[in-house]
């Protein structure tokens, strides 16, 4: 069983509103991205709340959609706060691995989360995650091994550190999804982003 946090804590602070409830045609970055989740048959989606979390669980729980959702109370200690209260929520035992993306990436295809699901599977690599010539992009699955890793990690570092570390060639995926790649920060990235994909 492997699955899915989204990290949705933060407070968005250069987009000077939530991202998670920003609108994509009749979604938003969240519901996208649940969406997607599901539609490439990841059964457990855990979503991390944090800043404005009431608001942003109520525009979900609106859209019929039913991820389970954790609040993280210390998600301005940063990132990987979110990723080890995910963790807690989803290490049972039967758990091989845990899919990890961001809120702040809508666009990645589900034809992406199921590459990286299947590479993992033929290759049990420890991390597995898109890449595209010096890219890295998202989601990034992390075998359990990494999971106590992850726990202990340097605040200050977080799971870049051991994503790093224990990136392989094996684990590398190599995809054309620009949305895979695509890390949405600030009102521009935002317009650029919704008439480059939505207009489509």
């Amino acid at each position: 069983m492997i699955p899915a946090v989204v990290l949705a804590a933060g407070k968005s602070t250069r987009m000077g509103r939530p991202k998670a409830t920003l609108p994509l045609g009749a979604d938003t970055f969240l519901t996208r991205i649940v969406r997607t989740l599901y539609e490439a048959q990841v059964e457990d989606v855990v979503v991390v709340l944090g800043h404005d979390a009431d608001a942003i669980a109520e525009s979900l729980m609106r859209t019929g959609l039913s991820p389970r959702l954790v609040i993280n109370g210390h998600y301005e200690t940063g990132q990987l706060s979110s990723i080890v209260a995910g963790l807690r929520a989803i290490d049972h035992p039967g758990v091989n691995a845990m899919l990890m993306t961001l809120v702040d990436a809508p666009f990645v295809s589900a034809t992406t989360v199921r590459a990286v699901l299947e590479r993992y599977r033929a290759t049990h690599a420890p991390i597995v995650r898109p890449v595209q010539g010096a890219l890295h992009g998202h989601p990034v699955l992390i075998d359990r091994s990494l999971f106590d890793a992850l726990r202990t990690a340097d605040p200050g570092a977080g799971a870049k550190a051991i994503v790093r570390a224990h990136a392989t060639a094996s684990g590398d995926l190599v995809v054309e999804d620009e949305g895979a790649f695509l890390d949405i920060d600030t009102p521009d990235e935002y317009a650029r982003a919704a008439e480059r994909f939505l207009v489509r």
